[in-house]
């Protein structure tokens, strides 16, 4: 049974396993991800397993009418479970409680996977930033437009 907190500075440390495994050629360093968990203008959420033990994250920054899926990442043995489905939903439900009429963020042209899931959300591609990633991969920039579906 997957689980959805709100991350707390506890968590930090398992975050920083996955964030590193999962995107070791360009991970946040710990103090970055400690400032984003401590930003008001943000939300982060954690999944957690039956245990208690953190299987995945995920943040939003929301200003005005915008806001920005700064990244979701689950552990490769929870993939295809529906982690990082939950973990999109609970962001886009908080930007859209604070105002948010709109949500973009960035993925890596070659992680097709990811971008299926953010397609199934409503994203769709609106750029390309060409070797944005440190080994030269593009990044696709999506937007979705959000409803309030409170």
């Amino acid at each position: 049974m997957v689980a959805l907190r709100t991350a707390v500075a506890g968590d930090l440390d398992a975050i920083m396993a996955i964030e590193r495994a999962e995107f070791p050629a360009d991970a946040w360093s710990a103090d970055l991800m400690a400032a984003e968990l401590a930003a008001p203008f943000g939300r982060y959420v954690v999944a957690t397993d039956a245990s208690d033990a953190v299987i995945g994250y995920a943040g939003v920054r929301v200003g005005g009418a915008q806001s920005d899926v700064q990244t979701i990442a689950v552990a490769p043995a929870h993939r295809r479970q529906g982690v990082g489905r939950a973990l999109l939903s609970a962001l886009l439900t908080e930007a859209v409680e604070r105002g948010a009429r709109e949500a973009f963020l960035e993925v890596r042209a070659d992680n097709p996977g990811a971008r299926q899931l953010y397609e199934d959300h409503g994203f769709a591609e609106v750029a390309v930033r060409p070797g944005y990633y440190p080994d030269g991969v593009d990044a696709v920039v999506m937007r979705a437009r959000l409803e309030d579906t409170r």
